[in-house]
């Protein structure tokens, strides 16, 4: 379920998932079929809208998948639960970088950006 790297004279191209267990790709590519279902009510489901959008259904599956798997890894390897990071992880994780995002963006489309703080 991890993605392959292609190098060559400094230049990375993606490719294709590398070879692993076929069964276990299976059965997480469905889990991620009944996650995406969810639409944005937890991390996963958010994951898969955002990247669906971007890259596509099938990769964003393998992408969800891959991230299932490492969920799985760090739970039994800590023993510890499973706690959902929530459906607006991404975009509070780093409200700095989010927000040069945004302005970026906007002067992107033309506009000019002054920020002021809010009180």
């Amino acid at each position: 379920m991890a993605p392959g790297i292609h190098e060559s004279a400094g230049k990375r191209t993606p490719t294709g998932s590398r070879r692993g267990n076929k069964w276990l790709t299976l059965m997480l590519v469905e889990a991620v079929g009944s996650v995406a279902r969810m639409h944005g009510k937890n991390y996963l489901a958010a994951q898969h809208a955002r990247l669906s959008r971007r890259r596509g259904a099938g990769r964003a599956q393998v992408a969800v998948g891959h991230s299932i798997l490492v969920i799985a890894f760090h739970m039994l390897s800590r023993d510890e639960p499973y706690r959902d990071l929530g459906a607006d992880w991404h975009s509070r994780r780093d409200d700095a970088a989010h927000t040069r995002r945004l302005v970026a963006q906007l002067e992107h489309l033309g506009h000019t950006v002054q920020l002021d703080a809010a009180s």
